[in-house]
């Protein structure tokens, strides 16, 4: 375990099919309360205990991370967890203007940012939502005028509805010096309407984007981590393939997610998590604390993505919005 995803928030300002679909999560879903998410000070508390357990990454996340009020004093707050050597961030971008800079300043290392089309209505449409493209890239600018670098772009390819956006993309990000990664569509939680026909598998993206522009696979750690990499040979960049669904990872995956309401989960297709919340607000001590996320580590037997077929398609799974992404 050295990567932990925490979600600060299950809100967020776009319906993204694939994720949190209008159908299901419309104007009457309820929503935590506040006094059901984890505050700042248990956040940062149950970090430290990760951090003594080998983690070295945070990744905040959501719903949309930059929702929650007062979000670069919780960053400012695990920057100073001396074991973390990153601590970073995947938004859609909506409300980066104005947050980039106090997020850089209170020591936030990096950015993912989502972006599933360039095309301006297509944009709105994908994400189901009233914030325009231009918002985004003008928080991606936002990002670079304030010290970021290195920043990614994550886009979920679905068949049928942004396949025209995989040569535009990866030429933006060539030319503005993004990582582009791109994510197959994949059976989150239970209400997206996940098809397996729906899904443009990594192999294909590779063999599009190398007949324009000439790759190579690349090695940055172990051969099994999450992402394929590739670069460019021409020089301009590197790209990111995430194959959960025609190339399963769980093998590699070292990856714990901390959903908003406290809960600890092993796996994106989790259906229950651990309840660290109920463990903290009772009293537990980090020392035992420690001991119950060491135990329920080292119990792990997920491996969804290796055993998907027709059969698993029933099975009960938590919102990607729930656990963070």
């Amino acid at each position: 375990m050295k990567a932990l995803r925490v979600s600060v928030t299950d809100r967020c300002n776009f319906r993204c099919p694939y994720c949190m679909p209008r159908e299901g999560f419309g104007d009457g879903f309820k929503f935590l309360d506040r006094e059901e998410i984890l505050t700042f000070e248990e956040i940062v508390r149950l970090v430290r205990v990760f951090a003594g357990l080998g983690v070295d990454k945070v990744r905040l996340t959501g719903g949309e991370p930059l929702l929650r009020r007062g979000l670069p004093g919780l960053v400012a707050e695990l920057a100073r967890v001396p074991e973390l050597r990153e601590v970073t961030l995947t938004t859609n971008g909506s409300l980066l203007a104005g947050l980039a800079r106090p997020l850089r300043e209170a020591g936030l290392t990096r950015l993912t940012v989502s972006l599933d089309s360039l095309d301006p209505q297509r944009f709105q449409a994908n994400g189901d939502t009233t914030v325009t493209l231009a918002q985004v890239l003008e928080g991606l600018e936002a990002a670079r005028a304030a010290g970021f670098r290195g920043t990614k772009l994550n886009c979920v390819l679905r068949r049928g509805e942004n396949d025209a956006d995989i040569l535009p993309l990866a030429d933006f990000a060539r030319r503005e010096g993004y990582i582009l990664r791109f994510i197959e569509f994949m059976d989150v939680g239970t209400r997206n309407g996940w098809r397996l026909d729906a899904v443009i598998p990594a192999a294909e993206v590779a063999r599009t984007i190398a007949a324009r522009w000439p790759m190579e696979r690349f090695w940055k750690t172990a051969p099994n981590c999450v992402s394929q990499h590739w670069r460019y040979l021409d020089g301009a960049g590197e790209l990111g393939l995430i194959a959960s669904v025609t190339e399963p990872f769980c093998a590699g995956c070292d990856r714990a997610r901390l959903s908003a309401d406290g809960a600890l989960f092993t796996c994106l297709f989790a259906s229950q998590g651990l309840d660290l919340k109920g463990f903290l607000r009772a009293g537990t001590s980090d020392q035992d604390l420690a001991a119950l996320l060491e135990a329920r580590w080292k119990r792990r037997d997920d491996h969804y993505s290796e055993i998907r077929s027709a059969q698993t398609a029933s099975l009960p799974r938590a919102e990607m919005f729930h656990l963070g992404g």
